[in-house]
């Protein structure tokens, strides 16, 4: 398996996880909070579709989602729900990160604009920025650096 397959298989699977996510993330957060939840939740089900079609223009099969994660904490109300939801986008960054080291070419801006969603998305759940958006090794100052394991959120 090349590079860049490995790599794209990596975030599809990220993107399984922010989805199921997500759906954690809609069921606990409060209501003035549930459209940006919803925002979240459908760019990355176009986000994971889109990768479905890369790895099979890349000559691979899409590793099928998982039927559930592992949540990296419990959940029980609202403000879980957006720490939860900024972790998701902390981890799909640092997934796209290695996409972006290991693309070229339309596929290399594709993951940087899509690290930057995630970085965006993960400022506007946790009111403020890390260092350096996807590289956790980066962000030591960050209150929750990720770390991306398959079938973990």
């Amino acid at each position: 398996m090349s590079a860049a397959l490995t790599a794209v298989q990596a975030a599809l699977r990220a993107e399984h996880a922010a989805v199921y996510g997500y759906g954690v993330v809609g069921g606990r957060i409060d209501a003035d909070r549930r459209d940006q939840a919803r925002e979240a939740y459908d760019a990355h089900r176009a986000r994971r579709d889109a990768l479905q079609r890369t790895v099979r223009d890349l000559g691979g099969e899409p590793e099928a989602s998982a039927a559930a994660y592992a949540l990296p904490f419990p959940v029980p109300d609202s403000a879980a729900a957006v720490r939860l939801a900024a972790e998701l986008e902390d981890r799909v960054a640092a997934v796209y990160a290695d996409l972006v080291r290991a693309s070229r070419g339309e596929r290399r801006r594709d993951a940087a604009g899509a690290l930057r969603e995630a970085a965006v998305r993960a400022v506007r759940w946790r009111g403020e920025s890390v260092a350096f958006p996807g590289l956790p090794e980066r962000a030591s100052a960050s209150p929750s650096p990720s770390t991306t394991t398959a079938g973990d959120l």
